[in-house]
């Protein structure tokens, strides 16, 4: 986790969460990685308990982001921006040099229904030129600017920033907030004994070092991280197409964690959930165990079934074919459903150069 994420703590206000009752208090596991919600629930595990809670470091946005922000419809629904961080310090060294600060490699809004019965997720690429609005940091204020880089907001300013682009970009007030870090998310796979996925193509990406033949795979960390870090042998090589890749892995991951018996032994529980209350650093309301499994305990009857997963409506740059900017009318259907608690309509990806990234059906679950 990079040292900026760990800085000022951030605390979204207004959640929209309602409390579990107490039958639902159960000891629970709910993972969306690689940019997707890392959770786990523990409760009557005595000291144990006390290790994990040591383990959760958040991070507080509230004074940041201050009072100008989008309305809070407290109506039990929940957004929540999931980022994962392409820091190369620490332990991610091995992925390539520290060029100065992380990005959010990974970006993810995550929008779960008043019910909580099902979700939509949008996919921001890295890339998408966006309007980024100053930003208050450790030493100052970081300057706004248009036509910035998405993934530029979590370098100038960190998780408050990323989570003020958001919300003026989407004019939708963020919940929570989490992120992801390489190595935990890893570790994670591995204690979950990989994720099963079959693939329809051969992929061959020097660059994730990834190489698969066709066929079915049960990954491991390594590979699993190189999966949803692969663009250039897949599709027609763009972040588009990786974020399809990624769509693909997060929803076998989902039903994967669904399927395992994870009450049945306790040292994998302890051992998932010592993985994963390392791997992420969320706000501040969700900075302890009992939060995450109040939290958790709201989301652990969704399977990938319940969950739509779209990129955001973006045409590539006429001015920069390597970058996307954002299809306005169609966008804005996007933000007006989740909004109004709604699914995204089918039409507003219609045009989109997100749903031609090549690499739809590259991956499937099992």
């Amino acid at each position: 986790m990079s040292e900026q994420s760990r800085g000022g703590r951030i605390r979204a206000t207004g959640s929209r969460r309602r409390k579990p009752s107490t039958r639902r208090r159960a000891t629970t596991l709910v993972a969306w990685s690689a940019a997707a919600l890392v959770l786990v629930g523990g409760s009557g595990l005595g000291y144990v308990y006390f290790k994990l809670n040591g383990n959760i470091q958040g991070v507080d946005i509230n004074a940041r982001l201050g009072t100008d922000r989008p309305v809070d419809v407290d109506n039990g629904s929940m957004d929540i921006l999931v980022l994962g961080s392409d820091s190369r310090s620490g332990a991610n060294s091995e992925y390539g040099a520290d060029q100065g600060g992380a990005r959010s490699d990974t970006a993810m809004i995550v929008h779960v229904d008043e019910g909580h019965r099902s979700a939509s997720v949008v996919s921001v690429p890295r890339d998408t030129l966006v309007e980024r609005p100053d930003c208050e940091t450790d030493n100052g204020t970081a300057a706004g600017a248009q036509r910035a880089m998405f993934n530029t907001a979590y370098e100038v300013g960190g998780p408050a920033c990323a989570v003020k682009t958001v919300e003026k970009m989407s004019g939708i007030r963020m919940d929570h907030y989490i992120e992801v870090d390489f190595t935990g998310f890893k570790q994670l796979i591995d204690d979950l004994g990989g994720v099963k996925i079959t693939t329809k193509e051969a992929i061959d990406d020097p660059d994730s070092h990834l190489k698969l033949e066709p066929g079915p795979h049960t990954l491991d960390g390594e590979q699993a991280l190189g999966l949803v870090r692969t663009r250039h042998s897949v599709g027609d090589g763009s972040d588009l197409g990786r974020i399809q890749l990624q769509q693909a892995f997060i929803k076998a991951l989902i039903n994967q964690v669904k399927e395992i018996g994870l009450l049945s032994s306790p040292k994998k529980l302890y051992e998932i959930g010592n993985t994963a209350t390392r791997a992420i650093t969320p706000d501040s309301e969700l900075d302890s165990v009992k939060e995450l499994v109040s939290f958790a305990g709201g989301l652990k009857n969704l399977g990938a079934s319940d969950v739509n997963m779209i990129t955001l409506p973006v045409q590539y740059d006429p001015a920069d074919p390597n970058r996307v900017v954002p299809l306005e009318k169609a966008s804005q259907q996007v933000w007006d459903a989740l909004r109004a608690d709604k699914p995204i309509p089918a039409s507003a990806t219609k045009d989109s150069a997100g749903d031609k990234g090549g690499a739809a059906d590259v991956v499937t679950g099992g």
